[in-house]
């Protein structure tokens, strides 16, 4: 099959995209960075450098293809993220119609059915909304997947400066997770065994709460007694700006966060007795969450 791949290199589509071309596919991987073309060339597939914005650039690379994979990333200049999203996922949709494609995967999130009170969900929401209403006769697979393992990175300067990990969801709280590959394998398997009409795929791997996070890091990284903190909305947007995120992005991640706390994020989840999918526990991601802290 010919597939092309959104999302260059990123922690989904390089795995996604290196499985199908070992797989012998016909593989063309989306980049806005040409610098990334030899390292798409090493794992087999063909780059097309340019922007997703860019209409005429993503029907000519759409066109002929039998499978798109569609991921919308965060634009952190955009001075309203969820409106943003939207834009893109219409210039997806304007290539897919004038490019003649009939599937597409769309990768979401969890929380997604929910049209507002979800921070940036929401504009994967409106992003859903878009492909399903004017792709008509085009078969979408919507990837809805849960919190990626990968987000607790970017905790790893508070837990070396302030000995503590948190947000401004409590340590009670569930939490579903899943790997980036996890989500990789299973777009490939679907890709490959074909899919229909329109579908919605919930991806989990592992479901504990934020205090069994806290020790299984902690543990991992020689700090077993590492607390789960949780922030208030004042504390959560304040320390974001604090590290430079725009005001826009920070507002919508609290919103997020806030979603986690109550519970409305998972409901879908919840009413689809969505089974946990994804291979990937959270005492495997702690080894190597364990490595990048090390690093």
């Amino acid at each position: 099959m010919k597939i092309i791949i959104t999302g260059s290199l990123g922690n989904i589509s390089r795995p996604l995209s290196t499985t199908l071309a070992a797989n012998g596919h016909n593989v063309t991987v989306i980049s806005s960075d040409s610098n990334k073309s030899a390292q798409i060339k090493s794992i087999g597939a063909t780059p097309a450098i340019g922007s997703i914005t860019d209409e005429d650039f993503l029907t000519r690379t759409f066109t002929d293809a039998d499978v798109v994979y569609l991921m919308i990333p965060t634009d952190f200049s955009a001075p309203d993220i969820k409106a943003n999203i939207a834009e893109v996922a219409q210039h997806y949709a304007n290539a897919v119609k004038a490019s003649g494609i009939k599937k597409v995967i769309l990768l979401s999130s969890l929380g997604a059915h929910l049209p507002e009170g979800t921070g940036p969900i929401a504009g994967i929401h409106r992003a859903e909304e878009i492909l399903k209403k004017q792709l008509e006769g085009v078969d979408l697979l919507i990837l809805r997947p849960s919190y990626f393992y990968n987000n607790f990175y970017a905790d790893i300067n508070m837990i070396k400066h302030a000995g503590i990990i948190g947000s401004n969801f409590g340590a009670n709280k569930p939490l579903v997770m899943v790997d980036p590959e996890d989500i990789a394998a299973i777009a490939a398997e679907n890709i490959e065994k074909g899919f229909t009409g329109i579908s919605v795929l919930y991806i989990g791997g592992d479901k504990r709460t934020l205090s069994e996070v806290a020790a299984e890091l902690g543990k991992a990284i020689g700090k077993p007694e590492l607390p789960w903190v949780e922030f208030t909305d004042e504390q959560a947007y304040d320390g974001m700006r604090g590290a430079g995120l725009p005001e826009d992005i920070a507002k919508n991640y609290v919103e997020m966060g806030a979603a986690i706390r109550t519970g409305l994020i998972w409901d879908d989840f919840d009413l689809d007795n969505a089974e946990l999918i994804g291979k990937t526990k959270l005492e495997d991601f702690a080894v190597k969450f364990a490595a990048a802290y090390k690093a």
